[in-house]
């Protein structure tokens, strides 16, 4: 590090855009959930279509939750 820079914390730092993380994830999980309407997949492929898209869900509400509490 060199002597010029600036020492800071990282609260002061710009906060990152959150909203564009959510509806991301928001859109990828309804895509993976419309994926197996209309295609011919097998049941293990369904499952594991809804596992990811209920994880990414989980994901961001976990941290919606905890960034209201203040805790990240």
């Amino acid at each position: 590090m060199a002597g010029s820079e600036p020492v800071t914390s990282p609260d002061q730092h710009k906060p990152t855009p959150v909203k564009k993380g959510y509806i991301a994830g928001i859109v990828t999980a309804i895509a993976l959930l419309l994926l197996s309407i209309g295609s011919n997949i097998t049941g293990e492929e369904q499952a594991w279509l809804y596992i990811v898209a209920g994880l990414i869900i989980a994901i961001i509400a976990s941290d919606a939750v905890l960034r209201r509490n203040g805790l990240r």
